[in-house]
Order: C-alpha cells, then sequence, then structure tokens
C-alpha cells in the first residue's frame, strides 16, 4: 500500500491501509489514521495529524510551514479530522507559536483545486472551498460553511455556520450565519438567508420563518444593531437558531457585514 518511491520519515505513524502514492513525502511526527489515501506526490509536513478516511489528491500540501515571516521553525500542529478531501494543489499550513500553535480543520470537508489555509485558521465540519478559495492567517469558518471558487478572507475575519459566500468575493468582515454574501461593484453585502442550504440541511419551515424576521428586523427596519438584537429577544423565543444569529453578532469583534 506503501510505494516504493515515496518517502517517509521513520518518527511517521501510519495506520493500518494507509495508502502511499509515488513520491509522495511524509514528515516527522506525522500521524495518518486508518483508511486514508495519500496521493501521488502529496506532501505532508512536520507535525501533522490525519484522522480517519481522509483522501489527498496528487500535489496537495498539508502541514507545511507557514508563510509567517515570524515563524522559526517552532513545533506547530496541523491538524485534520476525519473524512477530508484535499485536491489537486490545495495547501493547508501549520500553526505559528504567536496563534493558536496550531491549524485544526474538523471532518467532511471538501478543498477544492488550489484552495489555500493559512496558519491557525480553524474550520468545522461540511465546509466546501472551492477553487482557489483562500484563507488568510487566523480565521474561523464555522460548520456547513461554502465558499466559491476565488473567494479572499481576511485575517482574523469569522464566517458563521451555514454561510454561503460567492464567487469572488473579497470578505474583511465577520459574515452572520446562514446567510448568503455577495460582492457587488462597490463592496460586499448581504444578499438574504441561505434560503436552499438551509432547506437542505433539515431546518424546518417554522425555523426559517423566524430567521427571515430576524434579518428583516437587524437590516431592513433602520433600528441600530443593540435595538434590533434587544427587539428580537423580546418578540422570538424558543428558537436556539436566532439566539445564536444574535450571539454571533454580539460577539463580534471586527464587524459584521451588512444587509
Amino acid at each position: 500500500m506503501i510505494h516504493s518511491t515515496a518517502i517517509i520519515d521513520p518518527s511517521a505513524e501510519l495506520a493500518a491501509g494507509v495508502e502511499v502514492g509515488p513520491y509522495a513525502i511524509i514528515g516527522k511526527e506525522v500521524i495518518i489514521g486508518a483508511g486514508s489515501k495519500i496521493g501521488a506526490h502529496a506532501v505532508i509536513g512536520d507535525w501533522t495529524s490525519i484522522g480517519e478516511n481522509n483522501q489527498l489528491f496528487a500535489q496537495s500540501s498539508v502541514g507545511a510551514a507557514p508563510q509567517d515571516l515570524k515563524y522559526r521553525g517552532e513545533k506547530c500542529w496541523t491538524r485534520l479530522g476525519n473524512n477530508n478531501m484535499v485536491r489537486e494543489f490545495a495547501t493547508i499550513h501549520r500553526g505559528t507559536v504567536t496563534g493558536n500553535g496550531e491549524t485544526v480543520v474538523g471532518s467532511g470537508n471538501l478543498f477544492m483545486a488550489y484552495s489555500h489555509v493559512a496558519h491557525d485558521c480553524r474550520i468545522g465540519n461540511g465546509v466546501v472551498m472551492a477553487n482557489v478559495a483562500t484563507l488568510a492567517g487566523h480565521v474561523t469558518i464555522e460548520d456547513n460553511v461554502i465558499l466559491g471558487g476565488l473567494v479572499a478572507i481576511h485575517q482574523f475575519a469569522t464566517i458563521g455556520a451555514y454561510a454561503m459566500v460567492g464567487g469572488g468575493t473579497l470578505v474583511t468582515l465577520d459574515i452572520p450565519p446562514y446567510m448568503i454574501t455577495t460582492q457587488s461593484k462597490r463592496d460586499v453585502k448581504l444578499r438574504g438567508l441561505n434560503l436552499v442550504g438551509l432547506k437542505r440541511r433539515g431546518f424546518s419551515d417554522e425555523t426559517i420563518l423566524k430567521l427571515k424576521k430576524a434579518y428583516k428586523t437587524l437590516f431592513m427596519a433602520g433600528l441600530k444593531l443593540p435595538e434590533a438584537i434587544s427587539s428580537i429577544r423580546s418578540d422570538i423565543v424558543d428558537c436556539p437558531e436566532v439566539e445564536y444569529l444574535l450571539t454571533f453578532i454580539e460577539r463580534s469583534e471586527r464587524g459584521i457585514c451588512r444587509g
């Protein structure tokens, strides 16, 4: 299951059944879980932990040193969960000591060709990054987010769960959960709820109606955010999704993209 031309550091730990293709390189203290497949010419950098049933395609790179001029080779990690797919020429870099010390990726994610995850990012589960989508350092992507092709996310920004960012969008602020965001000629704006995505994920009609009502109060009622949030909390009760939306906005440090 391991090609004779692959180069594997003696300290690496590969579970039974791991496949390693021709000319792949696996660095020191790497851990690879059962069922994972490492494609031809793929490179796994030092201090990388990869869970089960991941697939790294040809020429992909996971765990390389960060593109941070302050990095001096310190022991920092890249951690992937299970069932991720990293396509050709996609890159995921390890953390830094000035950040979290690790880049963390959850499970069930798809990183399409040439997508990039920079140092100290945190990615949840069920995320799709289309071709050439790019994350700067310290970005947080919550669960079930879709980033279109050529999307670029600014350092320290957070993309909320179930959000969708349209292709070619340059994101500098936080994107609230459940929203669609696109790039206009002048700036980036919310375009409403990600209705198709929410329905596909099994959100009930009642929950979607409450999220619609919250959206209108937040972005279409002419209220300041604190006033809108207070109004929503008094009007919509017993809806965890709405409460999470409000909590996300309240804790945002960069500020949020507006409708």
